[in-house]
């Protein structure tokens, strides 16, 4: 299937509820849906450490408070004292069973953090220092309009460094172009390498859609990054490189996991993209081969009895003069008003010399015989 002609990105749509990839559509949309579900995964294990904290916490005071309760008692001599001071150790050892457990628990806790894989949302939380300069305020929501005017400015001026900057593949070459056009540490290269993402992929060049989508998750992660610094995305890129580049496994990982839940995004919206494609090239034959009356042939076709279809596979009007005689009359008029309308049957339809017109299945008009006519 061919590719979409990059120049008219103003109409590009893909069927989807949650996003689309229209070019003035924020880009960060295609990776909303993992950053929510990270976001929501992150509160849930924090608000648990805090509950797992507080009840350690609460544990701890209540054994304070019966240690402090069999001291007093230690020193009493009173029988009644004696009893107290039976209950109160039980209860003191009750209480320090209970602390070992949510003890074990909280440290349990803090190991499972360890293991969590980090992720864009964490990148900027260890190994970045915050003395960058260029800090930035939040800007003012644009509109889609404006947005749509930015992305084919930037696009028609720096498309050619932006697909090279795609096909990129070692860290260093990447980070030496950036430094070199640092213009491109932008939303709209994001924007650009995700619709060309996903034309790649229309076009079966699968190979060549995964290193754009490796390129496509390298700007992402700088603007998330970016973003969570709150500076100036030309500002930290090569933070992000230094940091990609003696990464340990667990960071390694994090990058990849980002990288093929993006390629089955693109692989998705491709096909769908290919499906609505097909429709509409499927609609545009068909409207193509409508008969006079507006029915499709081929529909009229599959639906007429076998004993017909086999007449018209046959080209032989005599056959189909036999099985039509057959027929309840009613039945064989519906069927060849049908066969009209859509042009599979062209009435008394003849050659320059006067033959009937057998091989492009045009026949003389079949006349439907009475019952009586049947019965003799």
């Amino acid at each position: 299937m061919s590719g979409i002609d990059y120049s008219v990105w103003d109409h590009i749509e893909v069927s989807d509820d949650e996003d689309d990839t229209h070019p003035n559509i924020d880009t960060p949309s295609l990776f909303r849906w993992r950053h929510q579900a990270r976001v929501d995964r992150m509160e849930e294990y924090k608000k648990k450490g805090e509950e797992v904290k507080k009840t350690l916490d609460d544990c701890r005071r209540k054994v304070a408070e019966a240690q402090k309760k069999v001291q007093e008692l230690s020193i009493s001599t009173t029988d009644d004292s004696k009893a107290e001071l039976s209950k109160a150790q039980a209860e003191e050892k009750k209480l320090k069973k209970e602390e070992r457990e949510w003890e074990k628990k909280m440290e349990e806790h803090v190991r499972e953090e360890k293991k969590m894989p980090w992720n864009v949302d964490t990148l900027s939380k260890e190994g970045f220092s915050k003395s960058i300069v260029n800090v930035v305020p939040d800007p003012a929501e644009e509109t889609e309009e404006q947005k749509e005017k930015k992305h084919k400015t930037f696009v028609e001026k720096y498309e050619k460094q932006i697909k090279h900057f795609g096909m990129l593949r070692r860290w260093d070459d990447s980070q030496k172009y950036l430094s070199d056009n640092p213009h491109l540490v932008c939303e709209e290269t994001t924007n650009y390498l995700v619709i060309m993402c996903i034309d790649l992929e229309v076009e079966e060049k699968h190979a060549l859609m995964e290193q754009v989508a490796h390129q496509t998750i390298v700007m992402q992660f700088i603007l998330e990054l970016a973003k969570s610094l709150k500076v100036d995305p030309r500002g930290c890129f090569r933070q992000f490189f230094s940091k990609i580049k003696t990464a340990d496994q667990q960071y390694q990982d994090a990058f990849n996991d980002e990288l093929e839940s993006f390629k089955e995004r693109v692989r998705g919206r491709a096909k769908i993209r290919i499906e609505k494609a097909m429709k509409e090239y499927e609609e545009e034959e068909r409207q193509k081969r409508l008969g006079p009356g507006g029915l499709d042939p081929v529909e009229v076709y599959e639906s007429l009895p076998l004993e017909m279809q086999k007449c018209f596979d046959d080209k032989d009007i005599q056959m189909l003069q036999d099985v039509i005689s057959k027929m309840d009359p009613t039945e064989a008029k519906a069927h060849m008003k049908r066969c009209i309308d859509s042009g599979l049957w062209v009435p008394n339809s003849k050659t320059d010399d006067g033959e009937e017109k057998v091989e492009d299945a045009t026949y003389e008009e079949v006349k439907v015989e009475p019952e009586e006519a049947k019965k003799e």
